[in-house]
């Protein structure tokens, strides 16, 4: 059975976020993932986890200024220092959650922008990340986003981040997998999804077009869920998405999947 994992950053919108560990235990969740948690202490966030008893399997590293355009920093030449100082942080944040796997954004480069500068710079810092995280146990997953929903994102298909991670010759990198990105760039989910079962770290979930909760968009995602378990992957698949409406009331697509 598919193990689901509620995003904090996007589930239960209307609470705050220290209250949304306790709303997803709640709503029958035993698996949490969040994007960005440094805006509250670590020990705070993990204390959030412990007292709600989820376990939480993915964050990201820090991606730069949201506000200011920034999706993500590992491509970019001028921004070295920031994302290995950023990483460091991030294993703070994992340690203190007993938090597996670390996600990397690569960023946004300009249009027309030669991007042989940039992958060097990309595969540079996944080499950092990845050897400071092996030290600390931690798998580090390269993520793909749509060009859609992120124009200009540098990283926008399965092979470019497979691409990345064989280049920086790591072994404890893997591709983070989000069905919602990859529909719109690449289609054709249950036969990529067996084809690179063996390099997915994780997995993360929402509908297209407008990347709500399943049942909203064209994606089958009864029968998907249920290839990706004939498949036997046993990771969490994030729940990755912006409700609807209420959280409770659009999780009925989720409750054969959860406790209770």
């Amino acid at each position: 059975m598919p193990r689901l994992a509620a995003n904090l950053s996007l589930l239960f919108p209307e609470l705050e976020f220290a209250a949304r560990f306790d709303a997803a235990a709640g709503a029958g969740f035993r698996f949490v993932e969040y994007q960005f948690p440094y805006d509250w202490p670590a020990a705070d966030v993990a204390r959030w986890a412990r007292e709600a008893g989820v376990e939480v399997v993915l964050h990201n590293l820090p991606g730069g200024d949201f506000a200011k355009g920034d999706r993500g920093i590992a491509c970019l030449p001028e921004r070295v220092s920031e994302f290995r100082d950023g990483v460091a942080r991030a294993i703070e944040y994992a340690q203190a959650a007993h938090c597996p796997r670390l996600n990397c954004l690569s960023g946004v480069i300009a249009q027309g922008a030669a991007r042989e500068r940039y992958h060097a710079t990309l595969v540079e810092n996944l080499a950092y990340a990845a050897a400071q995280l092996k030290a600390a146990d931690i798998a580090l997953l390269v993520e793909a986003c749509n060009t859609r929903n992120v124009p200009g994102f540098f990283l926008h298909r399965s092979q470019q981040v497979l691409d990345a991670i064989d280049a920086a010759g790591i072994d404890n990198a893997y591709l983070q997998y989000d069905i919602f990105h990859m529909q719109i760039m690449e289609g054709d989910l249950a036969k990529t999804i067996e084809r690179l079962l063996p390099r997915i770290g994780h997995m993360q979930l929402a509908d297209v077009p407008d990347r709500h909760e399943p049942g909203t968009g064209e994606i089958n995602f009864p029968w998907l869920l249920q290839a990706i378990d004939r498949l036997g992957y046993g990771g969490a698949i994030g729940c990755e998405y912006n409700p609807r409406g209420d959280t409770l009331t659009g999780l009925a697509w989720a409750k054969p999947y959860l406790q209770g």
